[in-house]
């Protein structure tokens, strides 16, 4: 009798196991290939096809726990966290290179401050200028003079004039007003210097260039400086002394 009937299975060939609804992986993925054994245990699934990979560190699956717990507990606060976060971490990104900035900026090495600039020396500011013959005052000895000086100040600290004096040794000085005396700086005083001789024998008969000594004090130094007052201070004085010791003199 002939006809075809079903195909029974040969040496080396399966039937295929029915594939049931739902399930993941194919019927080929299953079937066994020729030469396996069926009794040997089914390779693992790959990692990748796990639905939700664990976190890689504890601190990390700590976070993720929390984050979780946050959101469901919390969702305004999750959903406000979410949409702020960015901002947050730029505003602590900034905040942060400005703190470091500003210790930089206040550990950085800076530049010594300039020392303050010393005051003038006195004799650099002080002026004294010859302004002519001045009467004798009352009551004084024979063989005196007077005359009036200008002593100007410039800039810088007060200056003290501490002493008036002339080179020659037949000659007393005195001042009014008499040593010590202030004047400030931007001002100027008017002296009248008196002059009584002690001894013509000492004092030259005709004064080439003579000069007025000045003791100066200052916050900055003392100093004695040499006033040459000029050639009508220079004939006045050589007229004085003339007169004074005019006896002498021939």
């Amino acid at each position: 009798m002939s006809g075809v009937g079903p195909v029974e299975p040969g040496e080396g060939t399966h039937a295929w196991d029915a594939v049931e609804p739902g399930d993941a992986t194919r019927a080929w993925d299953t079937a066994e290939s020729p030469g396996t054994d069926p009794s040997s245990p089914s390779p693992s699934p790959s990692p990748r096809a796990h639905p939700h990979p664990r976190p890689r560190t504890r601190l990390a699956h700590a976070a993720h726990t929390a984050h979780t717990a946050l959101a469901a507990r919390f969702p305004r606060l999750a959903r406000s966290y979410g949409a702020h976060r960015r901002a947050a971490l730029s505003i602590l990104a900034a905040c942060a290179l400005l703190a470091g900035g500003g210790y930089l900026y206040a550990t950085r090495p800076h530049d010594p401050q300039p020392a303050a600039l010393a005051p003038p020396f006195p004799s650099q500011v002080v002026d004294v200028t010859y302004l002519g013959g001045h009467t004798v005052p009352p009551g004084a000895p024979p063989r005196t003079f007077a005359f009036e000086v200008l002593l100007e100040v410039d800039s810088g600290p007060p200056v003290t004039v501490t002493r008036m004096a002339q080179p020659y040794a037949g000659l007393s000085v005195t001042s009014a007003p008499r040593a010590p005396f202030r004047t400030t700086a931007g001002s100027a005083r008017t002296i009248v210097v008196t002059m009584h001789v002690t001894e013509c024998g000492t004092v030259p008969a005709n004064a080439g260039l003579p000069f007025l000594d000045v003791t100066l004090r200052n916050a900055r130094a003392i100093q004695v400086h040499s006033y040459i007052l000029g050639p009508n201070y220079a004939q006045d004085l050589s007229d004085a002394l003339q007169v004074a010791c005019s006896n002498d003199f021939r």
